[in-house]
């Protein structure tokens, strides 16, 4: 078991469901938050990988994803977790300063080696 904290943010419960399954069977520790208004009572520090939808209802994930990042200081690697076209999600990474993407079209067992990638010891 790897001890690692992901966060995953995303407004379907489906794939919350699901993205949890995939990696806390791979051996992390996994909390989901439905929207982005559960990010404040929770805090994102703790974590060792925040994993955040873009196209959320209140809104774009990107743009809390720069927040946490730019205004609030969060020091936690932040992936933008999207079906945008992979070209779309560089943009929008880059734009928000945070440190990457994965495509929820890749499938889970990328988001698992993605996730094992991104928290691989140095």
């Amino acid at each position: 078991m790897s001890g690692k904290r992901v966060l995953v943010v995303d407004d379907s419960p489906l794939i919350l469901a699901a993205a949890k399954q995939a990696l806390v069977a791979a051996g992390y520790d996994v909390a989901t938050r439905g929207s982005v208004d559960e990010i404040g009572a929770l805090g994102a520090e703790g974590f060792d990988l925040i994993l955040m939808d873009v196209q959320m209802p209140e809104l774009y994930g990107d743009d809390v994803a720069a927040v946490l990042r730019n205004e609030r200081g969060v020091k936690t690697p932040i992936y933008l977790f999207s079906t945008l076209a992979d070209d779309e999600l560089r943009e929008r990474a880059r734009d928000a300063r945070v440190d990457g993407f994965i495509s929820k079209d890749a499938g889970l067992e990328h988001l698992v080696a993605e996730v094992a990638r991104i928290l691989a010891p140095t």
